[in-house]
């Protein structure tokens, strides 16, 4: 099954614009559907194409790259290999999994400046070490970020109308309590489905919440077996099935230490950043000094972790059992779940805010003659100013921190926003707003 992906959009722009001087990466992490978006960009935009999936290639295709000093001889092997005719100008070879095969990726230079076709790369854990060691990145490379589907793709899967919330947000006042109810349950089964192409198809297949559970536990070995690969003492599998505890716990920043236990500082740090670099999981950085960039004042000690897919999310919540049963997603459906999983909602501002394709950060900063500290859980620049973001799980609740926030960083703030499930509405300069217009907020910032 396909499903129109945004992707797709970037991919054409490419094509039409740059492909006469670059390649173009479809990156992101395993199993969020860059291989069937290249294979399907291919198909409809191109006359012919050859597909090279470096994890189950012949010797034969990996002797070719052997030849690549003579191009003529290389493209003559390639299409002997493959049994495919290539067309000058209107044919594209795609180079899948391409971190597998780190020669193929070099060769990209040569490959663009011939100009005779265009090239599409896919790979994941795209920057580990060993997948870069020893080869030239090419400069004539663009990347392309490809996240799970994104609630817009959702509702395109499943035949409900996205259109219709761009029509509210417009609208910019309450819709009505029986009409926010149902938008926010529609949402919570984006929550419990989450964006994986896979888990997306077997909910529109008609399959129970156990069977899509069961889905995404395939999926989470899947990253399980990677992180093995790159650290086979497990360390990094452990870090990744911290985060719902570590949120959980609602502490200042993640602790990697709380993971993995005390170990060599310079090692830990590169696990993390070769977790970062799976693309399973979105960090979240502390901006010291909101009044500045956040980008200049991002601290590097100091940071979250959310799971990159929030179904994929849920389903590590309740890893511990041999399935989440279809009543865990029954209750989370219908909102009866324990009120402490505000964390749940948190990681779905996280992801609704990257699948924008901005960075994540926070502010945290200590209470006057107290243990305990204000927070607000997210910014986002807009212009020379940031708006700030309270999550709350259920009700508005008290929102001590956002307001501290925009005491202390007035001339910093354009807009402050609490966000819950709520309809919308207004406290003060504060706006209080519904979940399910969080993408055309962060969009517009």
């Amino acid at each position: 099954m396909y499903f129109k992906r945004k992707a797709y959009d970037k991919l054409l722009e490419w094509k039409n614009l740059y492909s006469d001087r670059y390649a173009v990466l479809l990156e992101g992490a395993r199993r969020v559907g860059k291989s069937t978006i290249a294979e399907n960009f291919a198909k409809n935009e191109y006359k012919s194409y050859i597909l090279i999936d470096f994890s189950k290639t012949t010797n034969n295709i990996l002797e070719c790259f052997d030849d690549i000093g003579n191009l003529n001889i290389f493209f003559l092997r390639l299409q002997a290999e493959t049994g495919i005719t290539l067309y000058e100008h209107e044919s594209l070879i795609i180079f899948d999994e391409v971190q597998l095969f780190p020669k193929a990726r070099q060769a990209i230079k040569h490959l663009v400046a011939d100009g005779r076709y265009s090239y599409l790369e896919t790979g994941s854990l795209i920057s580990i070490k060993k997948n870069v060691k020893d080869i030239l990145i090419p400069s004539e490379e663009m990347k392309i970020q490809v996240y799970p589907m994104d609630y817009e793709e959702f509702c395109d899967a499943t035949g409900s109308s996205y259109a219709l919330l761009r029509q509210i947000y417009d609208c910019g006042t309450a819709i009505g309590q029986a009409t926010n109810r149902k938008l926010m349950r529609d949402l919570r089964i984006y929550m419990a489905v989450g964006g994986m192409p896979q888990a997306v198809e077997a909910y529109v297949n008609g399959r129970n919440f156990s069977e899509i559970d069961m889905v995404k536990r395939q999926i989470i070995s899947l990253y399980e077996e990677d992180f093995k690969k790159i650290d086979s003492s497990g360390r990094l599998s452990a870090m990744y099935h911290s985060i719902p505890a570590q949120l959980a716990k609602d502490t200042r920043k993640y602790r990697i230490t709380s993971a993995i236990g005390s170990r060599n500082n310079t090692k830990a740090e590169e696990l993390l950043y070769e977790l970062i670099d799976s693309k399973t999981v979105l960090p979240c950085f502390n901006s010291t000094d909101p009044r500045v960039s956040l980008a200049d004042t991002k601290d590097f000690n100091s940071y979250k972790l959310y799971v990159s897919d929030t179904g994929l999310f849920v389903t590590l919540m309740f890893i511990d059992r041999s399935v989440t049963e279809n009543d865990v997603y029954a209750k989370l459906l219908s909102d009866k779940l324990p009120a402490n999983l505000g964390y749940l909602y948190e990681n779905l501002m996280a992801q609704m805010i990257a699948a924008s394709g901005r960075e994540l950060y926070y502010h945290t900063w200590s209470k006057k003659e107290s243990t305990h500290y204000y927070e607000v859980d997210f910014l986002i620049s807009d212009g020379s100013k940031v708006n700030a973001f309270e999550i709350k799980s259920s009700g508005v609740g008290k929102h001590e921190s956002i307001n501290e926030f925009c005491r202390r960083f007035s001339q910093n703030v354009n807009k402050s926003y609490l966000i819950s499930q709520k309809d919308v509405g207004k406290e003060g300069n504060l706006l209080l707003k519904p979940f399910y217009l969080v993408p055309f907020l962060v969009k517009g910032a």
